[in-house]
C-alpha cells in the first residue's frame, strides 16, 4: 500500500470512444472527471472539441471545462496549476480525481509533476519574427522552425504563429528544442497512479474519425467557427489552431472549396490520432485495453474495471446499463 493519493486517467486517440467510457467508470469509482483536452477549456468552442453538453453528463462533475474565453493563451503550465489544486480538493470530497483526455503533454504534466522552467524571453528577437511573417508569411517561420525543431515544426501548424516565435525564441535562448524539458523530467509521480489507455484497430479508429467530423459538420461546426470569427477572435489565436477551427478558416476567405476543407480536416484528424497513440506508448505505467469493433461495451468495461480494481486493491460490482458497441 502507498499512502500517495490516488488518481485514475484515461487517454486515448481522439474518436476511439473516451467519452462514454469515463461516465461509466466515474459514476463506480465515485470519481470526479478533469478534462485532459487542451482545446475544450475554451468557451463557445464546443463542436470542434466533441465537448459533453452539460445535460449529458450524468450529473459527473466535470472541471476545466469553459473556463476561458477563444482569444486566452492557455497553456500546459496553467493546466498543470489548476489540476494541482484541484486534485486535492476532489480528495477532500471524499471522491476519486479522474483526468480523462487526449492531449499528451498536459495530462503527463500532471502524472509525473513536469517542472517547467523559466527560460525567459527575448522582445527584439520575438519583434524580428514578428515582421518575417508578416513579410514573409507564416510559411516562411514555419520553415525555419522546421529546420532547427523539426519535432516542434510537425507538432505546431504554420498559423500558429505565436507557438511558433516561442518555439525559435527557446532555441536562441537555450540551444535546445522544446522537446528536450519533457525528456529530461524525471518521471516519477506523486500519485498512487492507474493509467489506462484505449486503442482500436486502426481502420476501424480512421472509420470513426471520419464518422465523427460528418457528425461535427452536421452539427454546426461551420457555424461556430463563423461565430467566433464574427466575434473578433483572431484566426492566429492558440484556440484556433484547433482541429476544424485551422481547416475552415481558409474556406471561409475561399482559399478552397467546403468539400476540400473537410477532406483535410479528415486527413489532419487521422494524422493527429496517429501522433496521439505514438506518445502515449512512450507513456510508462499504462495499460492498454484493445477494443475491438465487435467487443461488447460492458465487456471491454469490465476489463478496464479490473485493470482499476488491480491497481488500487478494491473491489466494485457494477454493470453499465448502456449498450454501446
Amino acid at each position: 500500500m502507498t499512502d500517495k493519493p490516488r488518481l485514475l486517467v484515461l487517454v486515448g486517440p481522439t474518436a476511439v470512444g473516451k467519452t462514454a467510457y469515463s461516465l461509466e467508470i466515474a459514476k463506480a469509482w465515485n470519481a470526479e472527471i478533469i478534462s485532459g483536452d487542451s482545446m475544450q477549456v475554451y468557451r463557445g468552442m464546443d463542436v470542434g472539441t466533441a465537448k459533453l453538453p452539460p445535460a449529458e453528463r450524468e450529473g459527473i462533475p466535470h472541471h476545466l471545462i469553459d473556463i476561458c474565453e477563444p482569444e486566452y493563451p492557455f497553456s500546459v503550465a496553467e493546466f498543470q496549476s489548476r489540476c494541482q489544486e484541484l486534485i486535492p480538493e476532489i480528495h477532500a470530497r471524499g471522491k476519486l480525481p479522474f483526468i480523462v483526455g487526449g492531449t499528451g503533454l498536459y495530462v503527463e504534466s500532471i502524472c509525473y509533476n513536469y517542472q517547467f522552467s523559466e527560460v525567459g524571453s527575448d522582445e527584439a528577437y520575438r519583434e524580428e519574427l514578428q515582421q518575417l511573417a508578416q513579410q514573409q508569411g507564416n510559411e516562411e517561420l514555419h520553415r525555419r522552425l522546421c529546420a532547427v525543431d523539426p519535432e516542434a515544426g510537425k507538432r505546431l501548424h504554420p498559423n500558429d504563429v505565436r507557438r511558433v516565435i516561442r518555439a525559435l525564441e527557446i532555441y536562441k535562448l537555450t540551444g535546445a528544442v522544446m522537446a528536450d524539458q519533457s525528456r529530461r523530467q524525471e518521471k516519477t509521480s506523486p500519485y498512487e497512479l492507474c493509467v489506462i489507455g484505449l486503442n482500436t484497430e486502426r481502420s476501424y479508429l480512421y472509420e470513426r474519425v471520419d464518422q465523427r467530423v460528418d457528425l461535427m459538420m452536421e452539427q454546426g461546426l461551420l457555424a461556430e467557427v463563423e461565430r467566433l470569427l464574427a466575434a473578433g477572435v483572431p484566426d492566429t489565436a492558440i484556440s484556433m489552431q484547433g482541429l476544424g477551427y485551422k481547416e475552415l478558416v481558409p474556406y471561409l476567405r475561399g482559399e478552397y472549396t467546403l468539400e476540400q476543407a473537410v477532406y483535410l480536416l479528415k486527413r489532419d484528424t487521422r494524422h493527429f490520432a496517429k501522433r496521439q497513440l505514438s506518445w502515449f506508448r512512450h507513456m510508462q505505467d499504462i495499460q492498454w485495453v484493445e477494443l475491438d469493433r465487435l467487443q461488447n461495451f460492458n465487456d471491454a468495461l469490465q476489463i478496464i474495471h479490473d485493470i482499476i480494481a488491480g491497481k488500487f486493491k478494491e473491489q466494485r460490482e457494477y454493470k453499465s446499463n448502456q449498450s454501446y458497441l
